[in-house]
Parts: structure tokens; C-alpha cells; sequence
């Protein structure tokens, strides 16, 4: 068989260290060769096959050679390739094996070739089985009967790979039944009714019969120490074949004397077994022959070792995504807190599931982060890898970056101490985020942004756009590489306007590039309704309608407009440098415009700290100056001055001394406004002050 190159690995820590005893009394055994590794694993039933001891064989293929001769290997190193090369999905043969005392024996072997969802070969997986003496006796019966035992065991391999080619693509448990249960897939194994069971407990359910109305009454739920034909191939893990009417009467006459009117003249129950435990049973009537020769014997056999493998790739795939979702149930957040001033609605979709345990389950998140002053911070995150591990990296991720945020740190400082935390996990995952921290009062919106995608905003016109976003890498390679600076990005958001953080499976299409999945969502979205919730579930819709296999996250946060919205709400200035008449305007709007909105007794303090701040950014910075002062409603009633520049210099408290004429600007902003701070805003900064307004004196 082919060398590929693998490394000499172990084989899996649950590959059952005796043979199956099913197989071995067939002289069968089975081997997953996993392509992309190279790992050819085989049971201890194949070894014996190959007259190899574990300790004797490394999991490569081309360590097979000191017993399959080169000729023999050359043969079926071909008739692999060309079976892959024609897109088949199985292929048999019969080779030679040379045995340790230097006798050939001959050797059969039934492959079928697994695929992803791109038709890439991946993994093979079949049985091996000794078929010297059933070579031997077709050729005792001369060359009379040779045509005829060619024709018969083509078509019983035809029947292992109808059933294998069925069951592959089998993945949950209902699919196995299906399948076994499809009257045009398996054709009920030629039988005239069949039955399937599980054990449960010490108990065997049936769950599945075929056509309907093969279930006998009172045997739904039966234990296994019944004399029940079904109970005595689970004890036994031994097949039971009945050949006649008068057999099954005499062995199991509590069971016959039910189905006898079903004219029933043979039987066979065969045990499905995994990892040398029974994990169910399979029945088989007959009503058109009595016995089974030896030919017959094994492809049952065969086809219930098939099925077994199916029902256990099944159970153990869904108690792995029973798992996986349940871990990331529990590291998403149970609720969205209520956020006043705002229209919140989140969503996620898993991924198609391509095939892979726990494919299904990835590290994709959101959060929202209530914060203090009417603030709130906005979260989408995607670890990478699609398992349990992504999940469990996901939910400590969100669980720092909400401490961080609750500490008071600048969206930047956030974003940081999560990358270094995420480096120290000690894991070799990294993660892109978007962390977005509004202002619902102002609509202004920080945001940093690490490897993840641009956030999309739609206005309440209806138009949508996205906003570029400078970015730092992803968390846990920024640390890695000591590159820890995030730019700040700022946004405004106005009422009815909406921000839109998404994780990039909802943008991604297959053959299409990034550029062109966000042209074609942010058109979307523009189509889209107003309200947040059904905007969400129309794009989910989309997403699960595109299929693809990647998670998607989304969250959308609509700023609502005020329920008493007030003309003249907001007021802003420009004041370039050098002119003392835009200065003095300036002034005189702040005085009208806070008089007019009822704070007539903290006029004199908020003109007077809005001139410190214009004056201080046009003395110490090279550019104009932009003043806005905001009225702001919401627990209390509040009056916002802001005060934007182009430098990013952070203005500094300094001692005046007593005969200083400069140096008390910032105390005074300090002594007279209730709250104040600075903001970082692109490439600029704003400082800001608020004052507090008692609503009574609201006109």
C-alpha cells in the first residue's frame, strides 16, 4: 500500500486491544486510513490478518511491506489510486499475504473512500478478511462452477458496498436508521422484514422495523437474558442463524409462536458491536430460503459490523455535540441586558456540519457591557477552530474582556490586556474581536477593532455602509509580537441609526471574496426592515439559506430617538484659529442656547469652561476647533460641552504658582463642571464636561 509519510504515530487510544469478536470469528478485521496523515490504523483482528503484532507495526502503511510482496503491493497501490482518481467511493481485491513462517495466504480487503464536502479524498476505512480457503474451495468445485462463484461473490460485495456506500454518509443515529430502514437503499437486505434494537441499560429498545408492523407485540423494550433470538446474539456477541421453521420453534417458541402466520423460513439476528461491546441488534426473517451457506454467513456478518461502526461513529457524535453545545450555551450570555436608549437584538447560527465530530460547535461570540454614565460596549468576537477547545477559549475571552470593560479601561487598554491574556492561556489558538464601546446619550462610538471585520452602520434614511476601521492583529498574536497599540476609531451614531457587528460567516460565501460577501450584505440590510429583531432574523435566514460552514454571530444596536425630542437639541461650532469673531459667536450661541433649554443659572459656568477648552485647543494644538454642546436626557438631565482637536497630546494639569497667568485651566474645568474627561477621536482627541440640570428648570 501506499507510503504516506506518516511519523510513526501510536494507534487511538480507543481502538480495542482484542479483536471484535464478531469479525474474528469471520476472520475479519478493520483498518481507517486517514489520508491526510498518512495514519493506517488497524484493529488486532487485522493484525492477525497480516500475521503482525501490534508492537511490530507503526501505523505506517509502508511497514505492511515485509508481509504483502511488492507485486501484490504494486497491484493494489494502483487499484487504490485509480479508484480515488475515478471519484469511487469503494474498491476490493484479493491479494496475497506472506505469513512469518513464509507461507502465502490469500487475503481480501473493502475499502470505501470518504470525501468532504469538496469531493477531496480524506479518510478510507473497510475490512480485511483471510479468504484463503474460500478461494480454495471455489476452486476444488473446477471450472463448472467457477463462473458461478464469480457471479455470486460479486454479488454479495456488491450488497457490503450498497450498505457501506449507504452508510457513510450516515451521521446521526436516525440517519443509520434510515438507511437500514429505506426499502430502496438496502432493499431490507433481501429479507422480508427486519428489526433493529439498541441496548439501553441492560434492556434492548427497538427502534427501527421494516415494513411496518414487524415489531411483535411485547417485545419493544425486552432484557437481555430473555430467550429472545435478538437477546441471545447480544449475550453471546455471537450471530444467531436459525435455518428452518422447525429450529426457530424449537429454540425460541415464545417468540414464534407470534410471527408464525409471517410464513417466516429462515432467520438471521445479528450482533452490532463496537470496541468489542455489544451496542444493539439487527434481525433478519426470511420467508424465501432455508439455511445460509458460509458465503452468505459472512456478508451478513460483514454488513453488521458495518452498521455497528455507523450506529457508533453516530452515538459517540452526538454525545460530542450534546457536549459542544452545551459548553457554548453556557459560555455565550444566557440574556441581553435591557440598555436604555437603546434597541439590542443578537443572534447565532451554527455551521453546516461538514462531517467532523463537533464540527458544528465554534468560537464565535457576542456580548453587551453595560457601563457607567449611560455607556455600553459592544462585543463580536470568533476564536480560532471549530470544537470544544475554540468554545472553551471563546468563554474565558468574553468572560475578561467584560471585567476589563467593567474596570473602566479605554476600549484600546481593553483590547490589549485581552490579547495578553489570551497569549499567557498557553494555547495555540488566536482570536479576532471587535470591540465597540457607545455612548447612548451622544451617539458617539469607540471602536477598536483586532483582525475582525469592519462593523457596518445603517442610517435612518435606510442607507447602510461599512466604516473602515484602522486595526491591530489578532488577540494573542499582538502580544506574541509585542505589537499591543489598537487605534481608536470614532463614529456617531444618530437616533435611528444602527451599528452592526457581525462574525465573518456572515459575509463569506463560497468563491467570492470578502469585499464582495459585505457589498453584498450591507444591500441587505438596506432592504432590510427597521426593527432590530427582524432585521437579525432576516440575515440569519440569508446566512442559513447560503449555507457554508462557518458560525455566524451578529449584533445589532439601534440608537432610539429621544421620547421628547427638543428643536435645537444639539448645537455645534467650528472655530478656526486666529479668529476672534468665530470665538466670540461661539460664546454667545453656548449662552443662547443653554438659556433656551432651561439652565439659565448654570449659564455663566458652562460659557466660561467652554472658552477655557476652545481657547487651551487652539493655543496648544495647530488646527481648528470644534465645540458642540448636547443636551442630554436620560435618569438626570444633563448639558455635554465638547471640545474636539486634531492632536492626540493629552492636555496636563500644571501649577500656575501664585504669580502664574496660565496653568489654571484645567482646575477650573475641574471646579465647575460636575464630570469631565478626554476621549480619543481617530487621529485627534475631544475633551469633554458635563454639567448637571435639575429638571425642573426645563422649559
Amino acid at each position: 500500500m501506499a507510503d504516506r509519510g506518516a511519523s510513526a504515530p501510536s494507534l487511538p487510544e480507543d481502538w480495542p486491544a482484542h479483536p471484535d469478536p464478531v469479525l474474528a470469528l469471520n476472520n475479519m478485521g478493520s483498518f481507517d486510513w486517514d489520508l491526510d496523515t498518512g495514519l493506517f490504523s488497524m484493529d488486532a483482528q487485522a493484525h492477525e490478518v497480516f500475521d503482525m503484532r501490534p508492537d511490530e507495526y507503526d501505523g505506517n502503511p509502508g511497514t505492511l511491506a515485509v508481509r504483502v510482496p511488492p507485486a501484490e503491493a504494486h497491484r493494489l497501490d494502483t487499484l487504490v489510486s485509480l479508484a480515488i482518481k475515478d471519484g469511487r467511493e469503494n474498491y476490493g481485491a484479493y491479494f496475497r499475504v506472506r505469513r512469518r513462517d513464509g507461507s502465502l495466504r490469500w487475503t481480501h480487503t473493502q475499502g470505501f473512500i470518504r470525501r468532504d464536502e469538496t469531493g477531496r479524498p480524506r479518510r478510507i476505512i473497510g475490512i480485511v478478511r483471510d479468504a484463503t480457503e474460500e478461494l480454495e474451495e471455489s476452486e476444488s468445485a473446477g471450472s463448472r462452477d467457477s463462473a458461478a462463484l464469480d457471479a455470486a461473490r460479486r454479488d454479495q460485495t456488491n450488497v457490503v458496498q450498497i450498505a457501506t456506500a449507504a452508510l457513510a454518509h450516515a451521521r446521526t443515529v436516525q440517519d443509520v436508521i434510515d438507511v437500514v430502514t429505506d426499502t430502496h437503499g438496502l432493499t431490507l437486505l433481501g429479507s422480508r422484514s427486519m428489526v433493529l434494537g439498541l441496548v439501553e441499560a441492560g434492556r434492548i429498545r427497538l427502534v427501527a422495523e421494516g415494513p411496518a408492523g414487524s415489531f411483535v407485540p411485547g417485545t419493544r423494550v425486552t432484557r437481555t437474558d430473555e430467550p429472545y433470538p435478538m437477546s441471545e446474539a447480544v449475550r453471546t456477541l455471537s450471530p444467531c442463524f436459525i435455518e428452518s421453521p422447525e429450529e426457530f420453534a424449537e429454540r425460541f417458541p415464545a417468540l414464534w409462536s407470534h410471527i408464525t402466520g409471517l410464513r417466516i423460513t429462515s432467520a438471521a439476528y445479528l450482533p452490532l458491536i463496537a470496541q468489542a461491546r455489544p451496542i444493539g441488534a439487527m434481525g433478519l426473517l426470511y420467508d424465501d430460503r432455508r439455511g445460509f451457506s458460509t458465503e452468505e454467513r459472512n456478508v451478513l456478518v460483514a454488513l453488521g459490523s458495518s452498521i455497528a461502526q455507523s450506529l457508533q461513529r453516530a452515538m459517540l457524535y452526538e454525545q460530542e455535540k450534546d457536549l459542544a453545545q452545551g459548553l457554548q450555551q453556557a459560555m455565550l450570555p444566557r440574556t441581553i441586558p435591557s440598555v436604555p436608549g437603546a434597541d439590542v437584538a443578537v443572534r447565532y447560527r451554527a455551521a453546516a456540519v461538514g462531517g467532523t465530530l463537533g464540527r458544528d460547535i465554534g468560537g464565535d461570540w457576542y456580548d453587551l457591557i453595560p457601563l457607567p454614565g449611560g455607556r455600553v460596549g459592544a462585543v463580536i468576537g470568533d476564536v480560532q477552530g471549530h470544537d470544544t477547545h475554540a468554545a472553551a477559549v471563546m468563554g474565558q475571552l468574553r468572560i475578561v474582556l467584560r471585567a476589563y470593560a467593567a474596570e473602566g479601561h479605554t476600549p484600546a487598554t481593553v483590547m490589549a490586556r485581552a490579547s495578553v491574556f489570551l497569549r499567557d492561556l498557553d494555547t495555540d489558538r488566536f482570536a479576532t474581536c471587535l470591540y465597540a464601546e457607545a455612548d447612548l446619550a451622544t451617539g458617539v462610538v469607540q471602536v477598536v477593532r483586532a483582525g475582525h471585520i469592519d462593523p457596518l452602520v445603517r442610517y435612518a434614511d435606510g442607507t447602510c455602509r461599512r466604516v473602515p476601521v484602522e486595526g491591530g492583529l489578532p488577540l494573542g498574536l499582538s502580544a506574541e509580537f509585542g505589537r499591543l497599540e489598537y487605534p481608536v476609531c470614532t463614529l456617531e451614531l444618530d437616533p435611528c441609526d444602527t451599528l452592526l457587528l457581525c462574525t465573518d460567516g456572515l459575509v463569506e460565501q463560497p468563491g467570492t471574496d470578502l469585499d464582495d460577501g459585505v457589498r453584498a450584505l450591507t444591500a441587505l440590510i438596506a432592504e432590510g426592515p427597521e426593527d432590530v429583531r427582524a432585521l437579525a432574523n432576516r440575515l440569519i435566514a440569508a446566512a442559513e439559506a447560503r449555507g457554508g460552514d462557518d458560525d455566524v454571530a451578529l449584533l445589532l444596536l439601534r440608537r432610539r430617538a429621544p421620547e421628547a425630542a427638543r428643536a435645537g437639541g444639539r448645537f455645534q461650532q467650528h472655530v478656526a484659529p486666529g479668529d476672534p469673531e468665530a470665538l466670540r459667536q461661539a460664546r454667545h450661541l453656548i449662552r443662547a442656547a443653554v438659556r433656551g433649554w432651561g439652565a439659565r443659572e448654570r449659564a455663566d459656568d458652562i460659557e466660561l469652561v467652554a472658552d477655557e477648552l476652545i481657547t487651551n485647543a487652539l493655543m496648544h494644538t495647530e488646527g481648528a476647533a470644534i465645540v458642540t454642546l448636547r443636551a442630554l436626557e436620560g435618569s438626570d438631565r444633563r448639558l455635554r460641552v465638547e471640545v474636539e482637536d486634531s492632536s492626540s497630546a493629552l492636555p496636563r494639569r500644571r501649577d500656575a504658582g501664585e504669580d502664574g497667568v496660565s496653568g489654571r485651566g484645567l482646575l477650573l474645568v475641574e471646579r465647575l463642571a460636575d464630570v469631565w474627561g478626554v476621549e480619543a477621536r481617530g487621529g485627534g482627541k475631544a475633551v469633554w464636561s458635563e454639567f448637571r440640570v435639575p429638571r425642573r428648570a426645563a422649559a
